[in-house]
């Protein structure tokens, strides 16, 4: 959703606000009260935005590693996503992620059960830190981050500066929304609205569809808190909204999985249970959680609205961090049911055909550039998938008799190559636009020199389904018009040779999965080695050439030219090793 429609929400539901009674205090300034309390907001969820965004640059290269390092023991699992989500302050961008992980192949939907709940576990830490009144320092971390920012060298801490900065615009949100509401403390129709939320259900509905209009469950507890801050909502109405806001954000994840595999659907599906089935769980344990709440949470020795406004604030961050931890406790132990339920609702179908120009692994809706650029790889290396499926099936003709003789220009292997490299063509043309639309935003020197590298990398891929489809292709009818077959010596050593360059495309797909230089060096040696291979097939085929061997002597041009373009394939394989190797150094 874009900011625009999250502000078009928020004028209208501060338009009903003022709308709530008949009679206006007009000792109140509204239209003063609600530019205060949008821009308040607007600063409040700005600020969110720009923490987060601030320490997912500062963390996300480590994102992949962290996860990836994951076992299937599902409390590590949970540890994991509840330290993830803690880092980049965002339980939707931790499912997002896990959705597109799963497209990738990166990570199994039965893993990310686990880290869903812990996930709802990190989030709980932006309540608590909202909940801690720090507005008096909202200008000293506003000005600490943007001087950070501005004359720090270093990307880390420029990151840090930046997640220090939205942190400071948003306590400094929180002010202005604070200062705005002061007057409806006594403003008789507002207070009795905000009573009327104690009913659960209203509560549970206002917090859901709230939170699936901003898409964020932490920005809508940050709000709730701010609202008990001013001594306006009791704790018995806000437990049900932030109940609420644990549905909404199911939203987030529900969109990313749109168009996606369904293993990823599974992943959004399991987020919706969880959540839902909490949530359902505690609705009407309301009253029992209230009391619990209240009696770990301090007391404070005032009364009436200054009350509220001492003891709410962290009454309400607790009871969201007691709802969350309850559920993962709760549900933890039955995680396998809730994936055969999963598997029930989303079952496993009959293998899907292959769609060749589809985009599988990239998705739009992340924003963070370190996991962006491992979606990338992902998509590059069944790139490579598809070129060892090409090289794989260009041969036959060439060393199989009955091949050759069933082969003409529209057969099933022509067009089956012509297909493939139409898809070779379509993925690079939408990976360079996707990897330009990465290096517009805010990344760091080492994530620009990978942009451009893997840019690099697919344009070599690309060339080498050229070759295959625009020189190889058409090298078979010109071996079906001589009439002869190769020598027995010439197609072993033929043979030899292809299946030393389809090695390499296999490598080079596995190094772009798992990116590490002793991948790249071993196909950077490889190519040396092969080459030389080349160098010494062609002396032998000249040989026999010499030795005036009539097969030799027929073939001799399709030969030396079919050599000559594998010989390219490896050539360019080298090439993309040398960009692996120069990047990770």
């Amino acid at each position: 959703m874009n900011k625009l429609t999250k502000i078009t929400a928020l004028i209208f539901l501060f338009t009903e606000i003022s709308q709530a009674s008949e009679v206006i205090d007009q000792s109140i300034h509204w239209g003063w009260l609600i530019v205060s309390l949008l821009g308040g907001l607007s600063l409040f969820l700005y600020g969110i935005e720009k923490m987060s965004s601030g320490m997912k640059k500062s963390a996300g290269n480590r994102m992949r590693s962290i996860l990836a390092a994951l076992s299937k023991n599902r409390v590590i699992a949970l540890f994991v996503g509840a330290f993830v989500t803690m880092v980049i302050q965002s339980s939707s961008a931790t499912t997002v992620m896990l959705v597109s992980f799963v497209q990738a192949q990166l990570m199994n939907y039965v893993q990310t059960i686990g880290i869903i709940l812990g996930a709802n576990i990190g989030t709980t830490v932006t309540a608590q830190l909202v909940a801690f009144k720090l507005t008096d320092f909202a200008l000293v971390m506003v000005t600490v981050g943007f001087a950070l920012t501005l004359f720090s060298r270093k990307d880390s801490t420029k990151h840090l500066g930046e997640a220090l900065l939205g942190f400071g615009i948003l306590f400094f949100g929180m002010k202005l929304m604070g200062d705005a509401m002061k007057p409806l403390r006594t403003f008789e129709p507002f207070i009795n609205m905000m009573k009327g939320l104690e009913n659960p259900f209203l509560g549970l509905l206002l917090g859901s569809i709230f939170t699936a209009l901003i898409q964020s469950s932490s920005a809508f507890t940050g709000i709730v808190i701010v609202l008990a801050q001013q001594g306006l909502l009791p704790l018995e109405s806000g437990i049900p909204l932030i109940l609420g806001a644990n549905i909404g954000t199911c939203i987030t994840a529900g969109f990313a999985s749109i168009g996606t595999s369904r293993e990823a659907k599974r992943v959004a599906m399991a987020h919706i249970l969880f959540n839902v089935s909490g949530v359902i769980l505690f609705i009407f344990l309301v009253p029992y959680l209230t009391d619990f709440v209240k009696w770990i949470s301090p007391v404070v020795a005032d009364s009436g609205s200054a009350k509220l406004a001492a003891e709410v604030p962290r009454q309400i961050a607790n009871a969201h961090t007691v709802f969350n931890v309850a559920v993962a406790v709760i549900f933890l132990p039955m995680s396998h049911l809730f994936a055969k339920l999963v598997l029930v609702l989303l079952p496993i179908k009959g293998k899907e055909k292959k769609v060749e120009f589809t985009l599988k692994y990239l998705d739009k809706n992340i924003t963070t550039p370190a996991i962006s650029i491992d979606l990338v790889r992902a998509e590059i290396s069944r790139m490579a998938s598809i070129l060892r499926e090409m090289l794989g099936d260009i041969i036959p003709p060439f060393i199989n008799k009955r091949e050759l003789e069933k082969y003409h220009n529209q057969s099933d292997i022509a067009e089956d190559i012509r297909l493939k490299e139409k898809s070779t063509d379509f993925l690079e043309e939408n990976i360079s636009k996707y990897l330009i639309s990465i290096s517009r935003t805010g990344l760091d020197s080492h994530q620009s020199d990978e942009v451009y590298a893997l840019m690099s990398i697919t344009k070599d891929m690309e060339s080498i389904g050229d070759v295959i489809d625009k020189n190889m292709l058409p090298l078979i009818l010109k071996k079906q018009a001589i009439k002869s077959d190769f020598s027995k010596d010439g197609i072993h050593e033929m043979k030899i040779y292809h299946e030393k360059i389809c090695k390499q495309i296999s490598r080079i797909r596995e190094a772009l999965k798992e990116p590490k230089m002793e991948d790249a060096k071993k196909i950077l040696s490889k190519k040396k080695k092969y080459s030389k291979l080349e160098s010494d097939f062609r002396r032998k085929h000249m040989e026999r050439v010499q030795k005036e061997m009539s097969e030799s002597i027929e073939t001799r041009e399709v030969h030396l030219e079919l050599m000559d373009l594998l010989k390219q394939i490896n050539v360019y394989a080298g090439n993309i090793a040398k960009t692996m190797i120069n990047v990770g150094e």
